[in-house]
């Protein structure tokens, strides 16, 4: 009976793992293996803390820094943002989300996050105004340089209704 509940335990976490990797980190949820040693290590800790002493509530909370630490900051999030806030009439939703998936795989994006230490206070750090801005430049850069289609420009080519 006791590895059912072990079962259970270990669903939970590996399915909270996984719902919060899919809204904020879509592009690793492949990575089963980190998924299933995060979920792991989360369920050792909820396990340990519950031996400890600690009631139900203050071990899913310690269990829960297991699994999210190094998640906080999110490359995916960052360029929705970017991407909503400053190309919203170039780029209007559902775009964002459709583009940023190829924009992670992108060389000078990825060399953009590479100049900063993305930890998990990143966003409320001094450095993220920074890396906003060098994204901005840097889709801006892409767009240019590649001749790509937005919107503004489609509508600009398009002749006007009289």
């Amino acid at each position: 009976m006791k590895t059912d509940n072990s079962k259970k335990e270990l669903s939970y976490f590996r399915l909270k793992l996984e719902s919060y990797m899919s809204e904020h980190h879509p592009e690793r949820m492949s990575d089963t293996e980190f998924i299933t040693a995060r979920a792991d290590m989360a369920l050792t800790a909820c396990c340990d803390a519950v031996a400890q002493g600690f009631n139900h509530l203050e071990a899913e909370s310690i269990a829960s820094e297991v699994l999210f630490c190094g998640l906080h900051f999110s490359k995916y999030d960052t360029l929705v943002s970017v991407l909503e806030d400053e190309f919203e009439r170039e780029l209007p939703a559902p775009l964002p989300e459709k583009l940023v998936p190829i924009l992670l795989s992108n060389k000078a994006i990825q060399a953009t996050f590479d100049k900063f230490g993305l930890t998990d206070t990143l966003a409320s750090d001094e450095q993220y105004g920074r890396l906003y801005t060098e994204l901005t430049g840097t889709i801006v850069l892409l767009i240019e340089s590649n001749n790509l289609p937005t919107v503004k420009l489609a509508e600009e080519a398009s002749p006007k209704a009289l």
